[in-house]
């Protein structure tokens, strides 16, 4: 497996750095009866999954693929984030390939392909059949028994908010079709 370039570790080392330094935003309900007013997550999308942990690969790619500045902007965003499980279930290699220069429009094709325009949190995401990607493709979305799909992947932690959006943990990377 080719190990990322000194230009995208010390990159990823500076993104990490500012990440563990942002608070992680899940959203949960309020411990009493009464609703409690919404509190507005005070990290970017990129900070917010970088303090997780679990993304270290995602955020590698983001680096790769020159589209940090882009989801630390205004957005909103929803993401569908793979985990570095997911990222780990790919074919021996793939990572490895996608993060390689020559290989840049590869690489932001698919991590648009996770990226949906505006804020789409879980109880919208349920009434949805599908959804139009940042790269223009379309994801197929299905909600049944509780249980919601993006494309095959499972939504297994949804609503995890951000200063510019919403983030929906997904355990499968999406392949743009």
């Amino acid at each position: 497996m080719n190990q990322p370039t000194a230009s995208t570790l010390r990159s990823l080392t500076i993104a990490l750095a500012l990440g563990l330094a942002a608070p992680l935003a899940f959203a949960s309900p309020p411990s009493s009866g009464t609703a409690a007013p919404a509190k507005r997550a005070s990290a970017d999308i990129v900070d917010t999954a970088i303090a997780a942990g679990q993304f270290k690969t995602l955020a590698a790619a983001l680096t790769a693929a020159d589209l940090v500045d882009t989801l630390k902007g205004p957005g909103p965003f929803t993401v569908f984030a793979p985990t570095d499980a997911a990222f780990a279930a790919l074919p021996p290699g793939t990572v490895a390939n996608l993060l390689k220069p020559e290989n840049k429009e590869q690489l932001v094709a698919l991590l648009t392909y996770h990226v949906v325009p505006g804020q789409v949190p879980a109880a919208r995401v349920v009434t949805m059949d599908s959804a139009t990607t940042v790269n223009g493709g379309s994801v197929d979305i299905s909600a049944q028994n509780g249980k919601v799909t993006v494309d095959e992947a499972n939504v297994v932690t949804p609503d995890v908010m951000a200063s510019n959006g919403v983030i929906h943990v997904i355990d499968q990377v999406l392949i743009p079709r």
